[in-house]
């Protein structure tokens, strides 16, 4: 069997089927070794379902030798293989048979836009081809391909023929691995993982931040038009300016992205946009009294019209409603002060408008690498909220409503969380915790998605996890990150994660709701500079060592006269 043994259609004869597999939806292929097939190839074969001829894929988990020569024959290196084959009288064209298991993923049912399991295994003698490219580009991804989609010019269903590149709204993350390079790019819908939420996840150095920066160049296209909001804890993501002005991001109507930077110059939180629970979770060592006493004086400062109170008055209320001398209030004043009034995060009266933060065709991206982590979460908490309560507004149209004065955002929002374990961690001390479950959970139903990139999946909180119905996967071999990933990530299925100890940098697993079956790729080529790369030490310490080489030291320039130096100076 070669190459050349074709199907009309142009599909590449592979082998043929052996047998069923140990699984109700497995079987066995034998082929020859010149096929070369690899683990995670897309086969397909024909079978009639109700009447009706379905072209079903199946995709290779596993590949062994089936015949090849006695190892006797093959321990000594000094005797080639055709020698060997000629002493036996065995064709060499035909020394290595290959056992092929594969997994049955269905026939795409153009009705219900997905894969529909037949229910049959193919008969054994039935013959395997490589599934063309077309129809893999076509049905990988969750991208609704439907009869109209399908049909040619005779009126019969070839998924073949849709050109999925003529969509809005894909995100074109790169091509799949097992085939040559762009022979099937993989085109993912946006609008899937930016209502059900998005987990990047990868060991440091995998390519997960590349990836993210993939991902949000695509949602800035002329086509999609993105409102996105990226907290970015290391500065990882200062090079997505690069789009500004970059031709191919423009569109037909004159539309350039907006990048837009926040430092932490421009965060800051306004007192009063804290709840009483993100400031417990501030304050150190608080007993029952004084968050008895806390609740009392916060909720009663937050009934008042004003908005632009700060901890003064605060105190001012909670004596007046408690006694002057209740060492409980004297006890979180010096707390309040300490770690409210003078962390410099903390105003009165600052606030930035979320107008000023997103908007649709604006990438916007809070730079929070000289903050700590804890103010870090602060300032996501109080952001995360009031763009929840203002998508939740807008949806419920409380625009009109006179008693209503608070923000509205009419369009949906994505919001980007590198480092996302610090923020939602497993352990349940942050306190963004809670608004990122609530997002994860309902940020469907108005328009809220969200993103998770990290290197550790064991340490994000598993109901934050869970709720990302889509997920990009690269190299992870820790094993409790990959029991994390099994025990969240519904799609991870055991051929999924048989994948990540193996995969090297810039190749992933795509699975989820935005997939129809998981998907090996390499991820494409960044349009902007990637950041966040390693510092190449060596290199830095030749360069260091010789500019301090080069200059001379403080007594060799006191000897060229710059001055006379003590040796009490010197010791210092």
């Amino acid at each position: 069997m070669s190459a050349a043994d074709a199907s009309p259609t142009g599909r590449t004869l592979i082998g043929t089927v052996a047998g069923p597999g140990d699984g109700p939806n497995e079987f066995f292929v034998v082929t020859p070794d010149e096929q070369a097939v690899k683990t995670g190839e897309f086969l397909t074969y024909t079978v009639t379902v109700e009447g009706v001829e379905r072209d079903v894929i199946a995709r290779v988990t596993n590949r062994e030798q089936e015949r090849g020569l006695p190892d006797t024959f093959m321990a000594d290196p000094n005797v080639a293989p055709e020698t060997v084959a000629a002493t036996l009288g065995v064709p060499t064209d035909d020394i290595d048979l290959y056992r092929l298991e594969a997994t049955v993923i269905g026939f795409y049912d153009t009705r219900m836009q997905t894969f529909s399991n037949p229910r049959q295994l193919p008969r054994p003698g039935t013959r395997l081809y490589t599934a063309p490219d077309a129809m893999l580009e076509a049905v990988l991804p969750n991208l609704g391909v439907d009869g109209d989609d399908a049909t040619d010019a005779n009126g019969a269903v070839d998924l073949s023929q849709v050109d999925v590149t003529e969509r809005d709204g894909l995100a074109h993350m790169g091509w799949l691995l097992n085939r040559e390079t762009n022979a099937v790019d993989i085109h993912i819908p946006i609008d899937e993982f930016a209502a059900t939420h998005l987990a990047i996840l990868a060991s440091t150095g995998s390519g997960k931040s590349y990836t993210a920066g993939v991902l949000m160049e695509e949602m800035m296209m002329a086509d999609s038009r993105a409102s996105l909001l990226v907290f970015d804890p290391h500065g990882e993501y200062d090079t997505l300016g690069e789009m500004r002005g970059n031709d191919r991001f423009a569109g037909d109507d004159g539309y350039q992205p907006e990048v837009t930077y926040f430092d932490p110059e421009n965060l800051r939180i306004r007192i009063s946009e804290l709840s009483v629970g993100d400031v417990m979770s501030i304050l150190d060592n608080l007993s029952d009294r004084m968050q008895e006493r806390l609740d009392g004086g916060w909720r009663a400062m937050q009934r008042r019209d004003s908005r632009t109170w700060g901890i003064d008055d605060l105190m001012d209320e909670m004596r007046r409603q408690y006694d002057e001398d209740d060492s409980s209030v004297g006890a979180l004043e010096w707390r309040l002060r300490r770690s409210i009034q003078r962390n410099d995060l903390f105003t009165t009266d600052a606030n930035v408008a979320l107008d000023e933060l997103v908007a649709p065709g604006r990438c916007t991206v809070l730079q929070m690498d000289t903050l700590s982590r804890r103010d870090q979460q602060m300032i996501a908490t109080v952001l995360l909220r009031r763009l929840y309560e203002a998508r939740l507004a807008a949806v419920r149209d409380r625009g009109d409503d006179p008693n209503y004065d608070g923000e509205i955002i009419e369009h949906p929002l994505f919001s980007l969380f590198e480092e996302g374990h610090r923020f939602a961690p497993a352990t349940g001390e942050a306190p963004s915790l809670g608004i990122m479950r609530t997002i994860t959970s309902e940020g469907r139903k108005f328009g809220f998605g969200l993103g998770i990139i990290s290197q550790r999946p064991s340490k994000i909180d598993q109901d934050v996890l869970s709720q990302c119905g889509t997920q990009v996967t690269m190299q992870i071999q820790n094993p409790t990150d990959q029991d994390a990933i099994k025990n969240s990530v519904e799609a991870a299925g055991e051929d999924v994660l048989r994948e990540l100890p193996g995969l090297t940098p810039g190749q992933a697993v795509v699975s989820g709701d935005a997939m129809n079956t998981p998907v090996l790729i390499h991820v494409r080529e960044r349009y902007t500079a990637p950041g966040g790369e390693s510092i190449p030490a060596t290199s830095r310490w030749r360069q260091a060592q010789q500019r301090r080489q080069d200059q001379p030291t403080r007594s060799e320039s006191a000897d060229m006269g710059g001055g006379e130096s003590s040796g009490e100076e010197d010791l210092l």
